[in-house]
């Protein structure tokens, strides 16, 4: 696949779609489970260490389901 569209000069577009759908749906899984995990700007000015962990925690769960509905199949 990547050799083919590499040759037909669709390679950048491809990844350009594919790389905006990720960011959308980034943007529109994190808000829900951030509310899940508690994260709230009262956190963020009150326990910022603790804010930091969770938003790494969410956004990687967040990552792993956009990679596997998008990159891996």
């Amino acid at each position: 696949m990547f050799s083919s569209l590499l040759l037909s000069e669709k390679l950048y577009s491809h990844l350009l779609e594919i790389d905006q759908t990720a960011n959308e749906r980034l943007d529109r899984l994190m808000p829900p489970l951030m509310k899940a995990a508690g994260i709230s700007e009262q956190l963020k000015a009150t326990k910022q260490m603790k804010w930091v962990g969770l938003m790494n925690t969410v956004k990687a769960q967040v990552e792993e389901i956009i990679f596997a509905e998008l990159i891996y199949t």
